[in-house]
Parts: C-alpha cells; structure tokens; sequence
C-alpha cells in the first residue's frame, strides 16, 4: 500500500519577504517589528537606515505637536520632460509608493517644548530631488521662521536637483540661499540636519548653511560622487573622504549625532540659540519702517564715515608723511582725527 505523504505550504508563505531586513554593513537579519521600534537603526552594528519624512517628523518633535503647512503644492511639468517615461507618470508612481506629494514636508510644531519652524526631506520620492515644491517649502520655512521669530530646522535627504525640472530645479538653490542669509541678518537661528545621503544641489545650498551644522553617523554628504571628484582633480582620494565622520575630523560638520540623540541635541542646542532682537526694530533705521533687516543706505554711509576722514587726514599730512624723518607730532593718532573730524561735522 502506498504510502501518502504529507503536503506542506511554501516556505515563503510562512515568511513573507517583508518581515525581515539584512542590514548592509554587518549582515545580520533583522525582524522588521524590532527595527521599527528601535528607528529604524541596526541593534547589532549601529547602521542608519534611511527614515520617513513623517517617522522623522514624529521622532523630532514632541508628540502631536506638528502643524503641517502647504500640504498642497505639487510639482508640475513645465518642461514637458520626457525620459524613459514621462515626468507626469514618475510623480505619480512616486505618490503612490510614498503617500507623499513631493520630497519635502514642512511645518512648524516643537522641540521640547520650543516652537520652531521645520522642514524634512524624503528619499524615497525621486531619491528627495529637490524640484520647485521643494525649494518652495524649504524657502517658506524659513520664511515663517523669520516672521515668528523661531528657529529653523531643515534635514536633508537627497540626490540633488531634479533633472526633469532642469533650469527651474538649479534657481532653488539661490532661491533657498536668499531666504537663508536674510534669517542669518535677522539673528534668527537655523540647524542643518543632515542624513543619508546629502549631495549635489543640496549639498551646495541650504544643507550646509546651518548655524550648527549636524549629521547622522555614517552619512553620505559631498556634492559630486567619489569617482566623479577622483577624475576632476586627478587625485586618490582617501577612504571614507565623503561620509559624517571624516567631514566632522575636518571641520566641515559641527556634530556627528545617532539618532536616538538627535532630538535631545536639537533640544539643547535650541535652548542656546536664541533668536535676538526684533525683525520690526524702528529705531535700527530711524524711519520707524520696520525694515531693520539690511538697509543699505545706512551702510554705505557708515563706511564713508570710515573711510572719508581717514582719506582727509592723510591728504593734509601728506608732506609730512612722506617724508622719512618726520616728528611724531606730524603723525597724530588716526583716532584724533576721526574724533576732531565728527566734532567739526556735528558743530
């Protein structure tokens, strides 16, 4: 009689391919749940995953805190960019993997109890290209940072610019570049955070500007990849030259924080950086306009009142001065003449 044996299910059934994860620097498995939990960061070798923009949001800000602002700008095809497929289909194929309408989400909410205003990057939509929308909300948030006075954080996870959006993608660096130095005028303070990876247009713009300049361990950061940088200079450039910790040995990034620190860093760093004065400061121009930010009138005419009697008091001590033996009389302190110099003007 024969004998009939017993039929199991696939063994893929009881696994499915999402339940766990093999971390790329140690090897080692790891169950997805446990990953989750422990943000998305390797128990056994410390590696980074790359994060969420909205898991970002949640593991910065205090809790229900976020407040998410122009959640309906969207990218549009003003180039009519056709590649392998066109533009319009890979902005949709994006939305649908990520639930996002573009790389960046912005808004404001708090840090330990400090409002601020924040704007976070996601790679996982066209690898956080910046296109218009994105350069739009980075430029927006620190525009509210201005007008509320509250500091700026920015995490940047990107590729670079968008290629498809062409020239329009490359003007938001200026465009972010602007409204970054006109927070800088206004003592309002703003932190970079950046994370795996941060290159090209990033790179050269906002992701680097930050008053305290931060980065996760291990992170990607440069502008052109490595072999792209080795043939430009025609060098051999050293191991490791563009991640978080050769960047932090030479100065070029202030902190190399883990993520399970990073909002207690943010915290203590907000509670140092402290937005000065006022951005409505009447008596900084005299015409009670409230443009205190730079007034470019007052400047030149501070330099002038620099430069001028200085000019003035060498014009008529030039006999004197050229000569080699002249008395000390002849050559009277320059802060007598700027003095005698006011005087007269204010008589």
């Amino acid at each position: 009689m024969p004998i009939k044996l017993p039929t199991f299910r696939p063994r893929r059934d009881d696994y499915p391919a999402d339940l766990w994860t093999k971390c790329p620097t140690c090897s080692q498995m790891l169950f997805n749940k446990q990953l989750d939990k422990s943000d998305r960061v390797c128990s056994n070798c410390g590696h980074h995953f790359r994060l969420g923009a909205m898991a970002r949001l949640e593991l910065l800000l205090d809790h229900g805190s976020f407040e998410e602002r122009d959640a309906g700008l969207q990218s549009v095809d003003p180039l009519g960019f056709v590649d392998q497929k066109p533009y319009p289909e890979r902005l949709a194929a994006a939305q649908a993997a990520t639930g996002l309408r573009d790389a960046a989400i912005r808004g404001t909410g708090t840090v330990d109890g400090t409002r601020v205003s924040i704007c976070v990057m996601d790679f996982a939509f066209m690898g956080g290209s910046m296109g218009a929308v994105v350069g739009e909300k980075v430029t927006r948030a620190a525009e509210d940072s201005l007008e509320e006075r509250i500091p700026l954080i920015v995490v940047s996870a990107s590729g670079g610019a968008r290629m498809q959006e062409g020239t329009l993608a490359l003007m938001q660096l200026a465009k972010t570049c602007a409204a970054l130095e006109r927070l800088r005028m206004a003592d309002v303070p703003y932190v970079s955070v950046m994370t795996d990876p941060t290159t090209g247009g990033v790179f050269a713009s906002y992701a680097v500007l930050g008053d305290v300049n931060l980065a996760e361990p291990n992170a990607l950061i440069g502008f052109a990849g490595a072999r792209v940088t080795a043939g430009t200079i025609a060098q051999e450039l050293p191991p490791g030259f563009q991640r978080a910790e050769f960047l932090y040995d030479h100065g070029f990034v202030d902190r190399v924080v883990p993520r399970s620190e990073m909002r207690s860093e943010l915290a203590l760093l907000l509670r140092y950086l402290r937005p000065q004065g006022t951005v409505l400061d009447a008596s900084a121009n005299g015409n009670g306009s409230g443009r205190g930010l730079f007034d470019p009138i007052g400047f030149l005419t501070q330099l002038a009142d620099k430069v001028v009697p200085d000019l003035g008091g060498s014009s008529s001590n030039g006999s004197s001065t050229g000569a080699a033996g002249a008395s000390e009389a002849d050559a009277a302190p320059i802060e007598a003449l700027l003095g005698s110099d006011q005087e007269a003007r204010r008589g």
